[in-house]
């Protein structure tokens, strides 16, 4: 049974060494009616990083499957009626989620984004405001192109799962991308262009080990959505 206020904070947990910083993130925001839901990925490292958490937590070990498959599972789990992800690697700001649902519900959108910044490993800003277009027209052409939405940045409601389905795990590094393309035909989205999550870039992040891959997967997504994007792009108002 979903509880109308609460949120789900799922975590997909792969041998991150910042898996403790992403957990303390989530349990200091600011808005309370929040539950943490760490999905432990078939980890063989860094495990220990989360004892100290354990009670305020609700901790899921799978047999390795991918991001996808991690978040799927916190979904699965979830008891809130919207849905946060965060990734281990990653930082919230301590009023993200405050923000995003006074957004979400004042302007009864059903998906919410924010602006971000860069960080590497030990936590220093590496960049100014990361932002994405906040037309919607402007939203969509570069959609088309490319993904300017963070994962870690989005907050959205439970319904939207019911609508357009769970993340695809046959796209192992682009599933977020996927589902964003496979929301934005039925719903609009709010953004806050203030940054509220701190992102981490580092050796061994996935983007980075698995570039090639990456790339590969981006071609089919937009490939697989190029159609409906563009017939979307058509029917929206332009001024």
């Amino acid at each position: 049974m979903y509880v109308r206020s609460k949120v789900s904070i799922v975590i997909p947990f792969y041998n991150c060494q910042f898996v403790h910083l992403a957990v303390e993130s989530a349990l200091a925001q600011s808005y309370k009616d929040i539950e943490i839901i760490v999905v432990d990925d078939g980890s063989t490292r860094h495990i220990e990083k989360l004892t100290p958490y354990m009670k305020d937590i609700i901790y899921i070990r799978k047999t390795n499957g991918g991001t996808a498959s991690a978040l799927n599972c916190g979904i699965m789990a979830a008891t809130g009626s919207y849905f946060a992800w965060l990734s281990s690697d990653d930082q919230f700001h301590p009023d993200k989620i405050k923000r995003q649902i006074e957004l979400i519900q004042n302007a009864g959108t059903f998906f919410c984004h924010t602006a971000f910044f860069y960080i590497n490993e030990f936590g220093e800003r590496l960049s100014e405001v990361v932002a994405a277009p906040l037309d919607r027209i402007q939203l969509i052409e570069t959609l088309m192109k490319g993904c300017p939405v963070n994962g870690s940045s989005v907050l959205l409601d439970m319904n939207i799962f019911y609508k357009v389905g769970i993340f695809d795990e046959s796209f192992l590094y682009t599933h977020d991308y996927e589902l964003w393309l496979r929301i934005l035909p039925h719903y609009e989205w709010s953004y806050i262009k203030e940054p509220l999550l701190d992102y981490r870039v580092h050796e061994a992040m996935g983007s980075v080990i698995h570039g090639k891959e990456q790339t590969q997967e981006i071609k089919k997504v937009q490939a697989k959505h190029f159609q409906a994007l563009s017939r979307l792009l058509r029917k929206e108002p332009r001024s």
